[in-house]
């Protein structure tokens, strides 16, 4: 990796001397919640675009929306599919509301195709995780996303879950990336308050950090992190949307009683791998089935029983607040 005279970045890892491809400059996302939005499929498993135009229609009040990540089962979704996702999003979002499609692959020049088919969608920004499975040393991770954004017409959102990939972005590397005019933030899910605290200390002006952890959105927002990446919010984004505000704000005695009316919820939807509890909720609610794609599997047994109360708690809260 080099510095160019005028401070943009190019590599030097991938194919030589490759300068950047575009000019793009910073383009933020704005402040506030963005829904990582599960993916509906009918009871056979396609996927049911009505049910998915319904649910971004119920996330009018969310800052932005992010399709075919984790949530959205982006690894069981083929490449047709995908686009497919994000499609529908971007026809049903307000003409104000930024669609952020996950675009991550172990392999960076599949990343880049990826990217751009995402882009073609109608996507108006990417995200990338961190490579899976092949563990990229962070001088790779530096070139990797570095390619990525060089070639992307649209601002880069980086995703840091090693929960998922067994793979770190350290704090170093993100504040790096960080510099390119490109890479507009990242989706924090590392759980790591120490290092997400140190790129809080030293990010550049406009580089936002999101909370990846739902049951974290207060303690990152008050360290000054600019909202949350939620899952919970496709069953509650109002609720999302004002435990971020009253965060922000320094409401702490309105957050803290958010975040414990929400915690039960948050609790539940990661009792099981990732979506499934989510989408046994919305099933309840009638908003999608509750389907998810091999080698995930429907909850059993007792699992599903606390969610007529977890709805509720949320409901007498919703009314004793209005």
């Amino acid at each position: 990796m080099a510095r160019r005279s005028d401070g943009f970045l190019f590599n030097r890892g991938l194919g030589g001397d490759r300068r950047m491809t575009n000019t793009m400059t910073h383009t933020t996302l704005p402040a506030g919640v963005g829904t990582a939005l599960v993916t509906p499929f009918a009871a056979g498993g396609a996927i049911d675009h009505e049910a998915l135009r319904a649910l971004v229609r119920r996330q009018h009040d969310v800052a932005f929306l992010v399709p075919v990540g984790s949530t959205g089962e982006a690894s069981t979704l083929s490449s047709e599919e995908r686009v497919d996702v994000v499609r529908t999003v971007a026809s049903e979002a307000r003409s104000n509301q930024p669609v952020v499609a996950g675009a991550t692959s172990s392999d960076t020049r599949v990343a880049i195709e990826s990217t751009r088919s995402m882009i073609e969608a109608g996507a108006t920004h990417v995200m990338h995780a961190t490579p899976m499975y092949n563990r990229p040393p962070q001088r790779g991770l530096l070139a990797h996303f570095t390619a990525v954004a060089d070639r992307s017409t649209r601002p880069v959102l980086l995703y840091n879950v090693p929960g998922r990939t067994a793979c770190t972005l350290e704090a170093e590397t993100t504040l790096a990336l960080a510099e390119h005019p490109n890479i507009i933030g990242i989706k924090e899910a590392s759980g790591d308050l120490a290092l997400i605290s140190e790129i809080l200390r030293h990010r550049p002006e406009g580089f936002r950090v999101y909370s990846g952890d739902d049951a974290l959105t207060l303690p990152l927002v008050a360290m000054g992190a600019d909202g949350v990446i939620s899952v919970v919010s496709n069953v509650v984004p109002g609720e999302m949307v004002d435990l971020v505000d009253a965060s922000a704000s320094g409401s702490l005695d309105r957050a803290r009683a958010l975040h414990h009316t929400l915690t039960p919820l948050m609790d539940f939807a990661f009792i099981d791998s990732n979506p499934i509890p989510i989408k046994r909720v919305l099933a309840h609610m009638g908003v999608c089935e509750a389907t998810v794609r091999s080698p995930l599997d429907a909850m059993v047994g007792d699992q599903e029983r606390p969610i007529g109360s977890l709805l509720d708690a949320v409901e007498l809260a919703r009314e004793e607040a209005a």
